[in-house]
């Protein structure tokens, strides 16, 4: 009995609810008064293999939502062929201002293990993963869709009104993380910038990325001034109990805030941290338990931007 239901369960998981794809929507008041709603689309995790196609398609089925921004928080590729799925699936973002971090399943291809393993701790780093094609994945991204690239890097820019300023960092799962050269990107960018001058326009936004939301990248984020932070990599848990804070996070996050939106306070101050559940698997533990795959819409608004 007890196999016949646990075999249920993991077909159920591995059959519908890793296909049950959803949208979170999450509202911020960050922006000054009398802005325009910004319209964010977090995308995270996608893990895409050419075969694909359901979730390439729900992919560009989101472009409905009309973004005014994406931010792509790594871990995109899925395969050593997975670039043409990408490519295919976010097609019709073409033209949408974005920025972008990469995940170590950027650079590495998926390898076969046993699926256990993944609740013992944050995953090893094993030799002999195929090699990816993160380059041309850049070239797509910063080339056609005009991404901006957050690796290690601070830009800015300007979105129906709203000045945002952006810094973020390589992935921290494999400590390519380079927070120790924020403040200096950060300060570089602000000089650049085109209202550097201009002390009437809005207050700045500062956003945040990363792939991994390891601690001392959030403390970081916080430190440097983030009033929003956006990551993926742990898959919301990708296998929980209902009810229950995730069984594991792949990092150093705590287990209630490995999916959701939350509050990420350090020294002093507080800063919103959206962590997505991602929306794909690695093809060799293609299953969710409790934990649908999802693209969180999050819509900055005027209001006050402040904590008690």
């Amino acid at each position: 009995m007890a196999a016949a239901v646990g075999g249920a369960l993991l077909a159920y998981g591995a059959l519908v609810e890793r296909n049950r794809f959803t949208i979170r929507h999450e509202v911020l008041p960050v922006l000054d008064p009398g802005a325009r709603d910004l319209t964010v689309l977090h995308l995270a995790d996608l893990h895409m293999a050419p075969w694909q196609r359901r979730k390439q398609d729900w992919v560009r089925s989101l472009a409905q939502i009309e973004p005014d921004l994406i931010i792509n928080t790594g871990d995109n590729l899925g395969h050593v062929d997975g670039l043409e799925g990408l490519d295919y699936a976010l097609e019709p973002f073409r033209g949408v201002a974005g920025v972008y971090v990469n995940g170590s399943n950027d650079y590495f291809g998926p390898q076969p293990k046993n699926p256990l393993r993944y609740f013992g701790g944050p995953s090893a780093h094993r030799a002999k993963a195929a090699t990816l094609d993160v380059a041309a994945m850049e070239t797509l991204f910063e080339d056609s869709f005009g991404w901006l690239s957050l690796n290690n890097r601070a830009r800015a820019m300007e979105v129906r009104g709203s000045r945002l300023e952006f810094f973020g960092v390589n992935d921290a799962h494999r400590g390519w993380d380079r927070i120790d050269q924020l403040p200096t990107a950060i300060e570089e960018m602000r000089e650049n910038v085109g209202w550097q001058d201009d002390r009437t326009g809005p207050q700045t936004i500062a956003i945040g990325v990363t792939h991994a939301p390891y601690r001392r990248v959030l403390d970081s984020f916080v430190t440097n001034g983030a009033d929003v932070m956006f990551a993926g990599h742990t898959h919301g848990g990708q296998v929980r109990i209902p009810g229950l804070p995730a069984l594991v996070t792949n990092c150093d996050i705590p287990r209630d805030q490995a999916r959701g939106l939350s509050l990420w306070r350090h020294a002093r101050r507080a800063a919103y941290v959206n962590v997505s559940a991602g929306i794909g698997t690695s093809i060799y533990s293609p299953v969710r338990f409790a934990c649908p795959p999802e693209a969180v819409v999050v819509t900055l608004t005027a209001g006050d931007f402040s904590y008690s």
